[in-house]
């Protein structure tokens, strides 16, 4: 299949390109010149369009209309740990407005999108969330990343969550504990139900190879835990010699209960044990 990854040097992007490659036709956009990317040995000018600000439509039209994909995967966002998700236009234009002008897009090409949402559409007061549970964000990201969220026939919304490396920003909760040293806090009323990124672009495959003409907004989850069990489980698989003490004074329990994703699609979530294993060997790879 031909795929179109928007934001190839994120995250999930980069990893989903990663797993996607041996078996599709695969390319992706980069915010940055080449130049920046020729380190990690990932991309090229065969795989990649470089310099791409998905603010300016004229560039995303131009690739389109080059690679013309049978589906386009929107990794691209604003996210909840970086600066500029306090700043209200960019958050606007990237997490609100620039999916349903993409969904436009895809819709004249006859692609079909899959766009990344989050559980932090929710306060995380309740857990267990539902499709039908009203977003109820306090914050930009999560109400800017709700208005994101496209329902068009031919669109399909993910609301999940996950950890994952990075490229080249180290700002995520697994880089971050990964350069800890001494002791760190672990909330144990933190509650977390999402993927690592390399369980997540399983799921992405699944449903654009077996469920192609699948739409809507579905919740997408593991089965839930807190914060404190999933570092100390990092911690043992990986072997860090960092000290996790826990915490019971913050709470947040952004859950989300994907039953009707689960019944529709055949779908069982691995074990939060086998992910990090599988996480781990791929950092004790990177080590050697």
């Amino acid at each position: 299949m031909r795929i179109l990854i928007l934001g190839g040097d994120g995250m999930l992007g980069h990893q989903l390109f990663k797993y996607l490659l041996s078996r599709h036709e695969v390319r992706v956009t980069l915010r940055q010149e080449m130049t920046s990317y020729m380190k990690f040995g990932l991309f090229n000018t065969q795989n990649a369009y470089t310099g791409i600000d998905v603010r300016y439509l004229e560039r995303i039209m131009e690739v389109l209309a080059d690679f013309h994909p049978l589906a386009v995967v929107n990794c691209v966002g604003i996210v909840k740990h970086r600066p500029a998700s306090k700043e209200s236009i960019p958050s606007m234009e990237i997490n609100a407005l620039f999916p349903h002008r993409l969904a436009v897009l895809c819709k004249a090409i006859n692609a079909r999108l899959v766009h990344l949402s989050t559980d932090c559409v929710f306060s995380g007061k309740k857990g267990n969330y539902l499709e039908t549970d009203p977003s109820d964000a306090e914050d930009l990201y999560g109400k800017s990343k709700f208005l994101g969220e496209v329902h068009d026939s031919h669109c399909l919304t993910l609301r999940t969550s996950m950890i994952g490396r990075e490229l080249s920003s180290k700002k995520s909760l697994l880089e971050w504990f990964l350069a800890q040293s001494g002791t760190v806090k672990g909330f144990k009323n933190a509650i977390f139900s999402g993927f690592t990124t390399l369980e997540l672009s399983r799921i992405i495959e699944k449903m654009l190879v077996n469920h192609y003409e699948a739409s809507g907004v579905y919740h997408v989850s593991s089965d839930p835990i807190n914060k404190f069990d999933l570092l100390t489980l990092i911690k043992e698989k990986m072997h860090l010699a960092v000290e996790i003490i826990p915490d019971e004074t913050f709470y947040c329990d952004r859950s989300l209960d994907s039953t009707r994703f689960r019944r529709e699609f055949n779908y069982t979530p691995p074990t939060w044990e086998a992910m990090v294993e599988e996480l781990s060997k791929d950092f004790t790879e990177e080590r050697l």
